[in-house]
């Protein structure tokens, strides 16, 4: 090598390398953040519920910046918080955030000053900003779904589940259904039962809605992990109309058992996809009244399907359908497009956040930060 910087050869051709290059961030994206922040202010209106019990004079980052970098660093993937050890030197952070990052001991203060008190008002503002969004709102379809997270250290609240094999968090999530809005998320044990605490929060969410929109015609959809005797009094006590699963049981079988047979010879054996439904009142033990329940019996071409749901509505609510980026894991988002190499360039009046051309999702992006 007659050249310390040469790495290897092609050819006679030298392959070279230093680190001259001017500054290089590879998260570009967070001018996304920042405008998405800018616009909307989420993370300043949680941090005006984040009880700050230090010393006034000693405070050298505010609740707000704090706030805005833990979640500006997880959206891009890093989900430690010793991780800015790594990132208290990239260009674009700093910029963002308007000066140095907050060290690894500021953040993991923060992060552990949380008690009780203070989660139950981010719960609370989470709600009460979600309500401010309903105003000409006829109706209201909530969605309730429990989500596996799987832990891989000594977190806490990490847990065996069971029925998933993991150690995990088991995360509940109240969803608008027409807008894909996060009313509340709910961080639980990986241990907790589907519908551990639901009914709670959801009597909560109920409370602050109609109080403000008394009118509103309120759907709850969930699969059979939510359905128990609790919900269904809460549905009676709020009026809510509801479409609910339910897992079979001997009595479910009996009640199918004759559309089965019939599926099973007319479309099963054939390979012939068809769907059967029939309803029928049922009433478990533990219910406080019968209920109205449906079942489909379907054959979906590779052999037969059956489901059961509970519902006081005469028809089902079927889902819309959202642009392929819209269905985007998180993921996916961060990796195809918020892990965008930038540099960025300071003068008098301007900075210039410059990203590559060989960026694959420049129209999406760019529809994204100037909207």
């Amino acid at each position: 090598m007659s050249n310390k910087d040469t790495v290897f050869y092609r050819g006679r051709t030298a392959i070279n390398m230093d680190f001259s290059a001017d500054a290089v961030s590879s998260d570009g994206a967070v001018l996304l953040l920042e405008k998405l922040e800018r616009k909307h202010r989420i993370l300043h209106y949680f941090s005006q519920v984040i009880p700050d019990c230090r010393d006034p004079f000693r405070i050298v980052h505010p609740i707000d910046k704090l706030l805005k970098q833990r979640v500006f660093t997880m959206v891009q993937g890093y989900e430690d918080a010793n991780d800015v050890q790594y990132l208290k030197n990239d260009p674009l952070l700093k910029d963002i955030l308007e000066g140095g990052l907050a060290s690894q001991p500021t953040m993991s203060r923060f992060e552990n000053g949380f008690d009780k008190h203070s989660v139950f008002a981010l719960c609370n503002a989470w709600v009460d900003r979600y309500v401010l969004t309903l105003a000409g709102r006829e109706q209201l379809v909530i969605d309730i779904d429990g989500t596996d997270d799987p832990t891989h250290g000594e977190q806490q609240l990490s847990m065996f589940n069971g029925y998933y094999g993991q150690f995990m968090y088991n995360e509940l999530f109240f969803h608008d259904g027409d807008t894909g809005q996060i009313i509340l998320p709910v961080l639980r044990p990986g241990n907790s039962h589907s519908n551990k605490w639901y009914v709670a929060i959801l009597k909560r969410i109920l409370k602050k809605i109609r109080a403000a929109y008394p009118g509103l015609k309120i759907i709850v959809r969930a699969d059979s992990g939510f359905s128990c005797p609790a919900f269904y009094q809460l549905a009676d006590d709020f009026g809510l109309k509801f479409a609910v699963g339910i897992a079979a049981n001997e009595t479910l079988k009996k009640k199918t058992a004759r559309a089965e047979k019939a599926v099973r010879h007319l479309f099963v054996s054939n390979n012939t996809k068809h769907q059967h439904f029939i309803s029928y009142t049922y009433q478990a033990g533990t219910w406080h009244k019968p209920q109205q329940c449906y079942s489909k019996i379907e054959s979906t071409g590779k052999g037969l399907n059956v489901r059961h749901i509970v519902s006081n509505m005469e028809e089902a609510i079927k889902k819309t359908g959202f642009e392929a980026a819209k269905k985007w894991q998180v993921d996916t988002i961060r990796a195809s497009l918020l892990k965008i190499g930038a540099t960025i360039k300071t003068t008098k009046r301007k900075v210039y956040y410059r990203f590559s051309k060989a960026f694959v999702h420049q129209e999406l992006f760019r529809q994204l930060v100037f909207q």
